[in-house]
């Protein structure tokens, strides 16, 4: 590399000169999530529940009850952290199992060695800005972005011939009830306001917490074992969780972390 002018040496800077300017303002961005597929848009809402048909988790739904987890996870809650890992674990191996479908259609779609054969893609595309409050509820969102592209690519292998009807519905229902699967996980956990001490010593709502969610496994309570991605532990003051709620309903755009007080049990 050539410089016109020559690089200057690191020097020790004057102490007259060691003030730093004003602080740059908070960091802003913008995430947008782009479906090509009416399945992939049917996971991303969910279905409420009908006298006929029970509900569906979706992705709005999934990054809601995440925020919960999140929470939890913040207050030392050992059950968090052991969500946040199921959560992990299982879009770990949807996302394998997505992506071996993808590599099987690919490969098939390369066989037309006479035609160049391009993914359909959708003529208006559903776009929707994401705010949400943790990464795994991206995570989520990353892997609906996936299938929806699994979606694209079978729909052209059917429509070319390479596949059949039955052929090409099976895989997408195998993919899409992995999805589902995944959404609805954090739905059975339930925020009781303990810590690691509390379950340790068997005091509070630890016997609660076991009864309902089941006996935490021992690596995770000594915090040995946690998901790759956990937030900072925070001391609460005393009762200061308890004054804490999320605001009813579940939005996309909802970016506040704070407890469901419905979770009070």
């Amino acid at each position: 590399m050539k410089t016109e002018d020559a690089i200057p040496s690191l020097e020790p800077i004057p102490a007259e000169h060691t003030t730093l300017p004003e602080k740059p303002g908070a960091l802003r961005g913008e995430v947008w999530l782009t479906l090509q597929t009416i399945h992939a848009q049917r996971l991303f809402h969910g279905r409420v529940a009908t006298t006929n048909k029970p509900s569906i988790v979706g992705l709005v739904g999934f990054a809601d009850r995440l925020r919960v987890i999140w929470q939890g996870a913040r207050g030392d809650d050992p059950y968090a952290d052991w969500w946040l890992i199921k959560v992990h674990a299982a879009i770990e191996v949807a996302g394998d199992s997505i992506c071996s479908s993808q590599v099987d259609l690919e490969k098939l779609l390369e066989q037309m060695d006479a035609m160049e054969v391009g993914v359909a893609a959708s003529q208006r595309p559903y776009r929707i800005p994401l705010k949400f409050a943790n990464p795994y509820a991206y995570r989520g969102a990353k892997l609906l972005a996936e299938f929806d592209r699994l979606v694209c690519m079978a729909l052209t292998a059917r429509h070319i011939g390479l596949m059949g009807g039955q052929a090409s519905e099976d895989i997408l229902k195998a993919c899409a009830r992995k999805v589902r699967g995944i959404f609805m996980i954090p739905q059975s956990y339930r925020l009781l306001k303990i810590n690691r001490e509390q379950v340790r010593k068997a005091m509070g709502r630890s016997h609660e917490a076991c009864q309902l969610m089941g006996e935490v496994p021992g690596d995770v309570l000594s915090g040995e074992c946690q998901a790759p991605l956990v937030p900072r532990k925070v001391s609460f003051p005393s009762g200061f969780s308890g004054n804490v709620q999320l605001r009813p309903g579940a939005s996309v755009s909802d970016t506040n972390s704070s407890i469901d007080k419905n979770d009070d049990g």
